[in-house]
């Protein structure tokens, strides 16, 4: 039998889970232009991008979405001296046409999305995300789901398990991993995260693949199914680019090929590349997009090929190795902003409005 599921308390030094941004000088050298306007910075996670943005320029504002609600929080103290030019929100950042709409914004300047897990979710222990330390097999990044990973591990059959394994984490001994899962959990509920890290290093033979540890891609692959990551990922793509104002930029930082692919397809898509058999590109003067594939000249691609971090980055965070960068430009010149979006962020009363129409925090 094994020993009952002990408890875990937070115990994450604010300081400490201080997440460092991802291709910080980057993402700020690419949102530059959109410094004079309102950005949305997704998942502001503990303010990383949000403050390097906010420094930047004093006219800046940045909108900060999250669905962490303890990310947030720590993102709120930390932003604190920047005032009203930073607004927390509490939500899904796939939600970003809902949430604009409340917020009265037609149209944004720039929107930045990082896809990464934060340090803070990392590094604590409780929120199950890492097999680095013991903790119980949750990967909520929004503690208000239903499910775990805990229950997919114990609930799905072999089959199941195997095909989330190798679509998700693209992990070539899936059955293998999931046919040792089903074995082991006869024995009882697996429930912590050493220990299904186990199960995986002893399915495969402990082996590693360079540096990845042989439990990583089922961790990643649990992790995108409990967040449905990818659900809805080309939606938001197509919402984001229809509420850049012209000239207003988006950029997109990507962990794993799941999400890059995706989202470098949808981007082309909305450079004007046709997906249809004839591949052709769209001509600028085109207004009509394909009927088929709906590609229209709507970006400009400002990063043809992803940007990677420098192997000094790397070095100095090694967390950011798999990370790739990809944004692109909304045609026509930058347009100014309206009335409406400047009364909304500038002063106290278009705050307050802000807060009663969306979950601030």
């Amino acid at each position: 039998m094994r020993q009952p599921l002990r408890s875990w308390a937070s115990s994450v030094d604010p300081e400490r889970a201080r997440h460092r941004p991802v291709l910080m000088r980057e993402v700020v050298e690419l949102l530059r232009p959109c410094l004079d306007g309102v950005i949305v910075d997704c998942t502001v996670g503990t303010g990383g991008h949000a403050e390097a943005l906010l420094s930047a320029s004093e006219r800046v504002r940045v909108i900060g979405i999250d669905w962490d609600e303890e990310a947030l929080a720590l993102a709120r103290e930390r932003l604190r001296a920047y005032g009203e030019r930073f607004l927390p929100v509490h939500e899904d950042f796939k939600r970003l046409d809902e949430i604009l709409t409340k917020l009265g914004l037609e149209t944004v300047e720039g929107i930045l999305v990082d896809l990464g897990v934060s340090s803070l979710q990392l590094e604590t222990a409780e929120r199950g995300f890492s097999f680095q330390q013991e903790g119980p097999l949750d990967m909520r990044m929004d503690r208000r789901r239903a499910v775990t990973a805990a229950d997919l591990v114990n609930t799905l059959s072999e089959r199941e398990l195997a095909d989330l394994i190798f679509r998700y984490g693209e992990e070539p001994a899936a059955r293998r991993i999931a046919r040792a899962i089903v074995r082991a959990r006869e024995a009882g509920p697996i429930r912590t995260t050493t220990e299904l890290a186990a199960i995986v290093a002893r399915a495969v033979g402990g082996r590693r693949r360079g540096r990845l540890h042989p439990a990583t891609r089922t961790f990643q692959a649990l992790r995108i199914a409990v967040n449905e990551e990818l659900s809805g990922l080309e939606d938001f793509l197509d919402t984001a680019v229809a509420r850049l104002a012209p000239g207003g930029r988006v950029v997109i930082i990507a962990f794993h090929s799941l999400e890059d692919r995706v989202i470098k397809r949808r981007l082309r898509v909305h450079a004007g590349h046709c997906e249809c058999v004839a591949r052709r590109l769209i001509p600028h003067s085109e207004i009509e997009s394909c009927p088929r594939c709906g590609a229209a000249r709507r970006l400009v691609l400002l990063t043809p090929r992803a940007v990677r971090p420098s192997d000094l980055e790397v070095r100095e965070n090694p967390r950011a190795r798999s990370a790739r960068l990809r944004a692109g430009m909304r045609c026509a010149p930058m347009s100014e902003p309206t009335d409406d979006r400047a009364s909304l962020v500038d002063g106290k009363e278009g705050i307050r409005r802000a807060a009663q129409a969306v979950n601030v925090v």
